[in-house]
This record gives structure tokens, C-alpha cells and sequence, in this order.
């Protein structure tokens, strides 16, 4: 992406480099008002990069994520930092939208180079210390169960089962995220003296993301009210992924894309003038936003419906739908997240009375109502 196309509907934004030891030359984007984001890599990832932001307050700056942790991800993080004027060490706060790796990877690291707190809704704190305190083949055993009630193959089960019969389990690839210090309260007014920023509840992606709005008169002045940080939540050209909360020890029938589309509604409601998201590039017109992402999963809704006027498990459903790429060129574990995102879509047409599990279908298939 070009500076010329991050800038769109960021008016005066300045986007500059600078150099870092053993990574590429950061790219960091002045968006005016003491806000600034650094495009931080994710190693072999189609996205690229995650937009740390960060935000100057009267007692230090505070970062809005921190990106994969990785080496080159913190060499590029630190430069842009210095890029920013400030040095690591003035960090006070970070903020984390979410929990997944490219956004609280780099947490840890960055507490213990600057003493800064860090921050998550409680729900995704909740994943860090279930993560963290699991044992790997218990999440294995989940896993394997979770896949054959989908109805996923032999073909795909068997080096599950191999692994885990084998003793080949590795660790879980969030066991050295950080917990955090401090809780994100839904609607709360967060504790940064000389701004504020709202934590606001958006839960879809993850069970507690948050965005954070910037409840301050847009630097230049757009129409509108503030400016969100919108993490993973409102991307400009991405839907993201929604899937199952995952909980060995919870049985509770959860709605993530019942929630994930309530969550949007309540963000167009918010109208900030500006959105700043972790990945592609600011953007204006949020309401304009949530009404393509909600006309999306509306028609998606309306195919995956259409496709199960015949009888299908979440794994065949997971088969027939539309991807990046064909099913067989998806990669084993890439097929787990797929069929997860199935059966999000699935209970949100049975809580809809769209879908019903057809009786006496071991494992049990799902069909159009």
C-alpha cells in the first residue's frame, strides 16, 4: 500500500520512515492530534502487518496493540517508536483490542522493557489464562472430539490422533502471552489523563474485543464524532473471521456472529469521523462500512441456507462454501478455523429458526427450515 492510498480520509496525515537494526524500515503515519500508527509485520501472514497505534497522553504514551512477537516485528515496533519521538521506555499503558497473537504478541516484551501496564477486556483475559494454564494434549483431545462431531474425515482426524497417541504435542502457541494488569470495562472512560478514550464492547471476533473511541474533535475537523480505534472489528476491505468461542470446560451455546453483527450496529451508531483499524488503513464513512459488512453476511447467510436444502455436517457445509482459495488447496489447520466459522454461521441460522439439526444424523447434519 502506498502512502498516498493510507492517507485517504486522513486528512493531513504524514506518513514517514525510519530506520531499524535487522528489520525493514518502519512505516509510521503522523494522524495528527498526538495519534500516530506503526505498520508492525506479521512473518507469513497475507496481511502483512498490524497497525500498532499509538497515542499520546499527558503521562507517557500508551500503544493501541503491539503486534506479533517476533524479532523483526519488535525491531520494526521500536523504530517506529523512536519514529514517533518517544523511546520505549516512556511507554505507560498498552491497550489490547483483542487477544489474538498479531495484536498482544508483543505485550510481554514490551512491559518488561518500559514497566507499562496492559490492559484487555476481561472476556480475552480469560483466553490468555486458560491458554497459558492448559495442557496441550487435553486441548488436543478437545480438539479431535470437536472435529469429529463436525464430521471432519479419518484422512483429516488420523495425524490428530497419531500425534497425540505419539506424545507429539506441542505447546499452544499463546502460552507466553502476557496477562494483563488491568481490566477494559465496557463503556468505561479509560484512565489517560489529557484525553478521552471509551472503551466500547464489540464482541464477534473474539468474545472480548473492544474498540476504543477518541471522544475529541477530529484534527481536521471532519464531521463526525471523534475518531475509533477499531482493532480487528470494522476493517475497510476485510470481513473478519468469526468462529466459535472456544472453552473445553464451557458447554454454553454461544452466538458469535449474533454478536459480532450487534457489535457493528452499535458501532455505526457511535459515527466517529475517522476510523483508525489494526490492519489496511484508515477510513471514513463507518456507517457506510457496517451497512456492506452486514449486506455480506446477509447473503451469505442466504447461500449457506440455499446449501443445505440438502443435509449437511458443519464439515460438508465447510466444504461447499466459498473461500480464498479451493478446499483442497487449504492447508489441515486452516480447515479447523474454516469449520469453525461454519458452525458460527450455522447457529446463527438455528437461533434464526433458518436451520435445524436433521434427527438421528450421527454426526449430526444440519438442514434448511
Amino acid at each position: 500500500m502506498t502512502p498516498a492510498a493510507e492517507g485517504d480520509g486522513t486528512a493531513g496525515a504524514r506518513t514517514t520512515r525510519a530506520p531499524a537494526a535487522g528489520a525493514a524500515r518502519p512505516r509510521v503515519t503522523d494522524h495528527r492530534g498526538g495519534v500516530w500508527s506503526i505498520a508492525v509485520p506479521i512473518p507469513d501472514n497475507p496481511l502483512g502487518h498490524t497497525l500498532v497505534h499509538l497515542l499520546e497522553t499527558d503521562r507517557g504514551p500508551v500503544l493501541v496493540d503491539t503486534g506479533w512477537d517476533d524479532p523483526a516485528a519488535w525491531n520494526t515496533l521500536t523504530a517506529g517508536i523512536a519514529a514517533c519521538g518517544f523511546r520505549v521506555a516512556d511507554l505507560h499503558g498498552v491497550l489490547i483490542t483483542h487477544h489474538h497473537p498479531d495484536h498482544h504478541g508483543l505485550s510481554a516484551r514490551v512491559r518488561e522493557a518500559s514497566g507499562a501496564w496492559i490492559a484487555m477486556h476481561a472476556a480475552d483475559a480469560d483466553v490468555v489464562r486458560r491458554t497459558r494454564e492448559a495442557e496441550p494434549g487435553r486441548w488436543l483431545d478437545y480438539l479431535i472430539a470437536k472435529l469429529a462431531a463436525a464430521g471432519a474425515p479419518d484422512s483429516h482426524l488420523a495425524p490428530l490422533r497419531a500425534a497425540r497417541a505419539d506424545g507429539r504435542v506441542r505447546g499452544l502457541p499463546g502460552r507466553r502471552a502476557a496477562l494483563p494488569d488491568r481490566e477494559i470495562a465496557p463503556g468505561a472512560l479509560l484512565d489517560l489523563p489529557g484525553r478521552r478514550l471509551r472503551a466500547v464492547w464489540t464482541p464477534g471476533h473474539t468474545p472480548g474485543h473492544v474498540c476504543l473511541h477518541l471522544e475529541e474533535d477530529h484534527p481536521a475537523q471532519r464531521p463526525g464524532h471523534g475518531r475509533l480505534f477499531s482493532g480487528d472489528h470494522l476493517l475497510p476491505g476485510i470481513s473478519p473471521h468469526i468462529g466459535l468461542y472456544e472453552d473445553p470446560d464451557d458447554a454454553t451455546v454461544t452466538d458469535p456472529l449474533g454478536d459480532y453483527l450487534a457489535s457493528l450496529e452499535s458501532v455505526a451508531r457511535l459515527a466517529p469521523a475517522e476510523v483508525l483499524p489494526a490492519h489496511q488503513h484508515a477510513f471514513t464513512d463507518a456507517a457506510g462500512r457496517v451497512r456492506e459488512l452486514l449486506a455480506h453476511h446477509e447473503e451469505r447467510l442466504a447461500g449457506l441456507r440455499a446449501l443445505l436444502a440438502a443435509p449437511r455436517t458443519p464439515w460438508q457445509l465447510a466444504e461447499a462454501m466459498e473461500w480464498n482459495r479451493p478446499w483442497a488447496e487449504i492447508p489441515s489447520g486452516s480447515r479447523n478455523i474454516a469449520v469453525s466459522e461454519a458452525e458460527a454461521h450455522l447457529r446463527r441460522l438455528v437461533r434464526l429458526g433458518l436451520a435445524e439439526p436433521v434427527p438421528g444424523t450421527e454426526p449430526v447434519a444440519y438442514r434448511a427450515v
